[in-house]
């Protein structure tokens, strides 16, 4: 839905411009102003509509970006290149909304903490990406069973490379909403505001009781969380820690 909203964005941005492109050559000169004037409207269109404020960025370089490289006549295939290692590494964008995220060294160093006082000996990572979490967590805790999921072909690829040494680290090339949670005691998400909610649900219906979430950066709405944890560092990133309640 998201990709199919910002087409509409930017098309609805393009024709805005060109029907009015007579009345701007009175204020403004040059293609380049008519072309930034395109990727505000589009960033505006995509307000309204109500995407996710990081596609606003999107928005606001996708053209002038676009028009910057055909100044230098570049082959034609360098884009379908481009658009294709897109798709690749944000497929999770494409199918559900979740875009990929990096997570910190600190957030490592808190969920190190946390498995601990927790004294888990598992971990699930739902949507791992490139391994910035399950590569160091795995080095520093060789003891603890960690499956890292992601969907997304290029960061899977290289997950799996990063991973190929570490013997208590399953990676698993799946959509982490189709992927059960059943023998999990700790779970970790850095996902979309967008999804939290179902998330949440999701480890409540298929954790065991006692078992913990924790998500960085976005809270599960209508669930109270256990506790939040600043972690310090350049992002300043807190870690919402939720408590699934005992199966009756």
């Amino acid at each position: 839905m998201q990709p199919i909203k910002a087409l509409l964005c930017q098309l609805l941005a393009y024709l805005v411009v060109a029907w009015n492109s007579a009345w701007l050559a009175q204020w403004v000169s040059g293609t380049g102003w008519l072309v930034w004037i395109q990727a505000v409207l589009a960033a505006l269109f995509s307000s309204l509509l109500r995407q996710p404020r990081w596609w606003w960025p999107i928005h606001l370089l996708f053209m002038p970006t676009a028009w910057i490289l055909m100044q230098y006549h570049l082959p034609s295939w360098l884009y379908c290149l481009a658009f294709g290692l897109l798709i690749l590494i944000f497929w999770g964008t494409v199918k559900g909304d979740v875009p990929l995220f990096l997570s910190s060294s600190a957030v490592t160093d808190a969920l190190f903490a946390i498995v601990n006082r927790e004294q888990a000996d598992n971990l699930i990572e739902l949507g791992a990406g490139v391994g910035s979490v399950v590569v160091p967590l795995a080095r520093r805790l060789p003891q603890l069973r960690i499956t890292a999921v992601e969907n997304a072909p290029l960061p899977w690829l290289i997950l799996n490379w990063r991973c190929r040494h570490l013997a208590n680290v399953r990676v698993v090339g799946k959509n982490l909403w189709t992927y059960s949670l059943a023998d999990f005691t700790l779970a970790f998400a850095f996902l979309s505001p967008k999804v939290m909610s179902r998330i949440g649900a999701k480890c409540r219906r298929e954790m065991p009781g006692g078992s913990l979430l924790i998500s960085s950066s976005f809270d599960v709405p209508d669930w109270e969380s256990e506790a939040v944890i600043d972690v310090c560092g350049t992002h300043q990133t807190r870690l919402y820690c939720y408590r699934c309640a005992e199966k009756a």
